[in-house]
């Protein structure tokens, strides 16, 4: 029997149509061989945390099921930055489309290629707010809570754009048809940030 296993996606852009950019990659992730996305975040806003010569970043979190091992599934989101349009230019710089595997099920990984849970998540207000999102009680493999990190960087500008055509909470039943992914689903009161970026 094939085991199957929930992993978490972040998803970034700041060129092309950011917004149009990860709406199709939520599309594209769900489409790849033995994989589901489960849940999708609302589309945040804020400012580059590299070079600042740059333009905002739209972010957001998915939550996918899949069969495939971590490595296979980081391979196949590699394969879908670089049909984006993506290359390599300089460390944090600009990219059509940036996926990350932030968690996968309550594994610990440590390899050339994947870190997770990712190195980053607890200074990230981009990765915290659209997880939470989806998952309010998200936790690590540690049983660390992650909504114990956003107050530490809650002053990190972060502007809610809108609910993907996606939507939907990991709580929530699949959609059964493309007409009920409903545009305006709640989100999650405590990680909607009003604050815009200066």
């Amino acid at each position: 029997m094939m085991v199957r296993e929930v992993a978490t996606i972040g998803l970034g852009a700041n060129l092309g149509d950011p917004v149009d950019q990860i709406e199709r990659a939520v599309e594209a992730i769900d489409s790849l061989p033995l994989c589901q996305v489960r849940a999708v975040s609302g589309l945040y806003a804020n400012p580059p945390i590299g070079p600042q010569d740059q333009p905002d970043y739209v972010n957001a979190v998915a939550e996918i099921e899949t069969a495939l091992a971590p490595e296979a599934l980081l391979r196949a989101l590699k394969g879908l930055e670089s049909a984006a349009g993506r290359s390599y230019t300089r460390h944090w710089g600009e990219r059509m489309l940036d996926l990350d595997i932030l968690a996968f099920g309550d594994r610990r990984i440590d390899t050339a290629e994947l870190t997770v849970p990712h190195p980053e998540i607890a200074r990230r207000h981009f990765v915290l707010a659209p997880w939470l999102e989806i998952r309010p009680d998200a936790r690590l493999p540690d049983g660390t809570a992650l909504a114990g990190w956003l107050e530490a960087v809650a002053d990190h500008p972060l502007r809610f754009l809108r609910a993907m055509r996606w939507q939907r909470r990991a709580d929530e039943p699949r959609a059964t048809s493309a007409a009920s992914r409903r545009p305006d689903a709640p989100r999650h009161p405590r990680t909607t940030p009003t604050r815009r970026s200066s």
